[in-house]
């Protein structure tokens, strides 16, 4: 009797064991999708379809798109463990592209106290070199066929990730910085003859710099020898002042630039040195900021995690949603056609809004 009654026991004792192991890897696989079942759906602007390019990208960071079509995509990786990883996909192929059975770029720290993850993404319109820049650093390089790190510009008080650079159709790089009186006390030396004037004007505000790497000049240029194209003296007044720190800049036309501040605020500074507002956006926490321009000369904004939106300012300022409820949209980039490339970094996907 004892015996008939101790094999059911057993029975059922193997039987919760294998219940727990099942129970145990659906909830490890529900973990895993966790962020995936997280978020609805996004909500996109209407006649906008939304495809996935690619996924399996670990943390996607920032895009941008070479003169032959490529996706250059700069990712912070699975483990955090190297300054940046780098992927060169083909969005013409088919789709969606897995990520993880594609070559890429290990870009690994620094030797000695220098840590810095690589945060920031531009390639050279003409030879496809990539520029990396410094997330919460103050360097900027160039990384070419050779696949090694050159710097080309140092001396930034301090370097966003994002659109924090932007480079335009002829090579040059519009660099973000910002003065302040921190920073002038963090300062070894007095102003250079090119800055002393900020001094002693008394300016604390943006910075934006222009830097052709391919003038000639030995490199890295050291920003602080520089004379920004923003502010110029003399000093100009502009609407609204005092000016919020710009986060964003992309290139547009001949030479203008299209400027985000901190709070939302939308500028283009022209080729003569004058700031003009254009729009704000919705207001919000911007974070890891992107911008892109569209081919009918439309800005595009990926807002980053906290706001989770894509803002379309039309070349009249007219601001509309594009897609909300992203998986914390940062990069962006806008090919020839119009699409629009998005990584979503909560979700390690690419995704292409047509």
């Amino acid at each position: 009797m004892m015996s008939g009654c101790a094999q059911p026991s057993i029975r059922s004792f193997i039987v919760s064991r294998l219940s727990w192991a099942v129970l145990a890897a659906t909830l490890a696989v529900g973990a895993a999708l966790a962020p995936h079942r997280g978020l609805a759906e996004p909500r996109l602007a209407e006649g906008t379809r939304i495809e996935v390019v690619a996924t399996d990208v670990p943390r996607p960071a920032q895009l941008a798109l070479t003169a032959s079509g490529r996706l250059v995509v700069l990712s912070h990786g699975w483990r955090g463990d190297a300054a940046a990883e780098i992927f060169w996909l083909d969005p013409a192929a088919g789709v969606p592209i897995n990520a993880a059975l594609v070559p890429r770029v290990v870009i690994p720290f620094a030797e000695g106290p220098r840590k810095n993850a690589l945060g920031s993404l531009a390639v050279h319109p003409k030879t496809d070199d990539l520029f990396l820049g410094e997330e919460n650093g103050n360097r900027i390089y160039r990384f070419g066929a050779d696949k090694r790190l050159v710097p080309v510009v140092v001396g930034l008080n301090h370097l966003l990730g994002g659109s924090s650079f932007a480079i335009d159709a002829f090579g040059r790089l519009a660099v973000l910085d910002y003065a302040s009186f921190e920073s002038q006390l963090r300062s070894e030396a007095p102003p250079p003859p090119s800055l002393a004037w900020l001094a002693t004007e008394d300016y604390q505000g943006p910075l934006v710099f222009r830097v052709d790497p391919d003038a000639g000049i030995p490199l890295p240029r050291r920003l602080e020898l520089v004379p920004p194209i923003f502010p110029r003296p003399p000093m100009r007044k502009v609407v609204g002042e005092p000016l919020n720190k710009f986060i964003a800049v992309v290139a547009r036309g001949a030479g203008e630039l299209t400027l985000l501040t901190s709070i939302g605020e939308v500028f283009v500074l022209s080729t003569d040195g004058l700031l003009r507002r254009v729009t704000r956006l919705p207001s919000g926490h911007f974070n890891r900021t992107s911008m892109a321009v569209a081919p009918d000369g439309s800005v595009y904004v990926s807002a980053g995690f906290h706001i989770r939106e894509v803002y379309r300012v039309s070349p009249a300022g007219a601001v509309t949603s594009v897609a909300s409820g992203l998986g914390d949209p940062q990069g962006i980039a806008v090919d020839p056609s119009g699409a629009l490339y998005i990584a979503e970094t909560a979700l390690h996907r690419i995704i292409r809004l047509k």
